[in-house]
């Protein structure tokens, strides 16, 4: 499915993983963060490290079990769901668990797909995730995906995990709330550089 998946994917959309390595060549469990534009998104992430043998969950919200296609799709491909506005320690748990057994945990902090980046709205969840596995979080960008047109070029760039020791904060709790913070600056950063090395791409 995956290489069927990275064929009809690149033939629709020539998409492009620049820095991969960062993603391939890590074999720690990490949280990976990623703005989000379409459903293209979590399957050029997730191909490129099934392909490298690179295990990897993608965490969904759970509006979408009530599409069987997309809930059997999900869960095939080690997808779990969160309820999005709760406190939901179930998910939390159940990351924090794949991440210390070495997978990487993929997840969408924007929580919906964004059209315009002045309606993008990060909720902070992937943190807590992350701290209670002691896991680093690594974000990644994706642009071009936004509008999907036949044979539009689509660009993944991945960036440099950020430590908990990189924080400038001490306390459990500043940790978190820099961490919620600097994640998404450098999801953003690693965005607008895509978007003025390839511009006319949106």
């Amino acid at each position: 499915i995956v290489r069927i998946l990275w064929v009809i994917t690149k033939f629709l959309w020539p998409w492009r993983v620049e820095r991969a390595e960062l993603l391939v060549n890590d074999a720690r469990g990490r949280v990976l963060i990623m703005n989000h534009e379409s459903m293209l998104d979590p399957v050029v992430t997730v191909v490129t490290l099934w392909l490298a043998h690179v295990p990897v969950r993608i965490v969904y919200k759970s509006e979408l079990d009530k599409i069987k296609p997309a809930a059997w799709l999900f869960s095939r491909a080690g997808g779990f769901p969160v309820e999005r506005g709760t406190a939901d320690m179930k998910t939390v748990r159940r990351a924090r668990a794949m991440l210390m057994r070495g997978e990487c945990v993929l997840i969408y902090p924007e929580g919906t797909r964004v059209r315009r980046d002045e309606d993008a709205q990060a909720h902070g969840g992937y943190a807590i995730m992350a701290q209670l596995a002691k896991a680093p979080v690594q974000p990644v960008a994706i642009i071009g995906a936004r509008h999907l047109r036949f044979r539009h070029r689509v660009y993944v760039r991945a960036g440099e995990p950020i430590e908990w020791s990189d924080l400038a904060a001490e306390k459990r709790k500043e940790q978190l709330a820099e961490m919620e913070r600097v994640g998404m600056e450098r999801v953003y950063a690693l965005r607008d550089e895509l978007r003025r090395d390839y511009p006319g791409v949106d």
